[in-house]
């Protein structure tokens, strides 16, 4: 730093000096300047929606909204649509379901979708309902992944959990009075909402499947729109 003493000229020449020089402090004046530490990193606010729920059968943990983008959040939206309320529309190129409701509004949720080759659309109904389901993956699911046989329908599936895959509620999908092995259920995994991961079901975060659960009544039509990019893989 330029000492106080020093004329115009000198400051000049002085200045041109330290540009040069890479900011060179001068024994006289040292520079008391201290670097602050970066602020501390703030955690999200998690909204009342996706606080733990501690009174469930198995306790609920709150969801790391870190993980979950903002844009798949619950919430209500303008939904103009010619199907009636209480339908069930998933979106699956957008990874949103929406519940209709009267008035064009309906209830958005981010959803995870069936990944490439799995992948499923038509139309069909919710035929029934069921909290802290049990989970027993289809023959054809444990002929690809032998590490299932434990929970196969032949040995009575896996029981209700937190690691059950069916997460804290399961919604069955049915087609003309037959079970398409399909399901609107569970899933602590916040990091799975948005994205295509699982063998054909679409999963919500567990606080959203039970807000579904409740709201969503046995027999609801349920339209699932296919994703134009996996057109060739899909059936009905």
């Amino acid at each position: 730093m330029i000492g106080r003493s020093m004329g115009r000229r000198a400051f000049v020449v002085g200045a041109g000096a330290l540009a040069l020089s890479g900011c060179v402090s001068t024994p006289e004046e040292p520079s008391l300047t201290v670097a602050e530490p970066p602020p501390p990193s703030s955690k999200p606010t998690v909204p009342p929606m996706y606080y733990e729920m501690p009174n469930e059968r198995f306790p609920i943990a709150e969801v790391d909204i870190a993980k979950l983008d903002q844009r798949f959040w619950r919430t209500e939206v303008d939904y103009p649509t010619q199907e009636k309320p209480g339908t069930l529309i998933v979106d699956t190129p957008a990874k949103y379901l929406y519940h209709v409701k009267a008035n064009g509004r309906a209830t958005r949720y981010g959803i995870g979708v069936g990944r490439d080759g799995f992948a499923w659309a038509g139309q069909a109904i919710v035929a029934y309902k069921r909290q802290w389901p049990r989970w027993t993956p289809p023959d054809s699911m444990v002929a690809r992944q032998p590490e299932l046989e434990p929970y196969s329908i032949e040995n009575g599936g896996m029981g209700p959990g937190l690691k059950n895959p069916l997460g804290a509620r399961a919604l069955y999908i049915h087609e003309n009075g037959v079970d398409t092995l399909y399901r609107l259920h569970g899933t602590p995994q916040a990091s799975s909402i948005g994205k295509a991961v699982s063998s054909g079901c679409i999963r919500l975060i567990n606080q959203d499947v039970i807000h579904l659960y409740n709201e969503v009544r046995d027999g609801s039509r349920i339209v699932v729109v296919p994703d134009p990019a996996m057109k060739h893989l899909l059936v009905g």
